[in-house]
């Protein structure tokens, strides 16, 4: 086990078991492993914390939550990024922003695609989509 200081305090984890991002997230390309961190509120938001700096934290979700037709299939190339078969299974996540006025939106513009089976997560922008990376939760 291994720990780092955190804005949830010291946090202990299991290298073994961090989330991957090859590639980083988008803005972040240096930030490829994080910690899920454990809900302590029933609810459908999470954290990931990153291990390469403990300064940065993102809150997600899975967006069907908010958008329930809200769906996205990784391509060929981004199961191989996430080194799964077309048979794995893969979630959508999307990052979730508090602004100071509360008005949470959702980045559905760039969704997350997590792979269970490898730990392996990848960022991806959607092109010619009618989703923006500031969603407004419906009323």
């Amino acid at each position: 086990m291994k720990k780092i200081e955190t804005r949830f305090g010291e946090v202990e984890y299991d290298p073994d078991n961090l989330l991957i991002f090859p590639a980083g997230l988008i803005g972040f390309p240096t930030l490829q492993s994080f910690i899920v961190m454990p809900n302590k509120k029933d609810g459908p938001l999470f954290w990931i914390q990153s291990v390469d700096d403990p300064d940065i934290a993102f809150v997600l979700t899975d967006p069907t939550n908010f958008f329930l037709g809200y769906e996205v299939t990784p391509d060929n190339a981004e199961r191989s990024s996430l080194q799964i078969s077309p048979e794995d299974e893969c979630y959508i996540l999307a990052v979730v922003t508090v602004p100071p006025d509360q008005k949470i939106t959702l980045n559905l513009a760039a969704p997350i695609m997590f792979a269970p089976k490898t730990n392996r997560a990848i960022q991806v922008i959607l092109e010619n989509t009618e989703y923006q990376s500031r969603t407004p939760l419906p009323a």
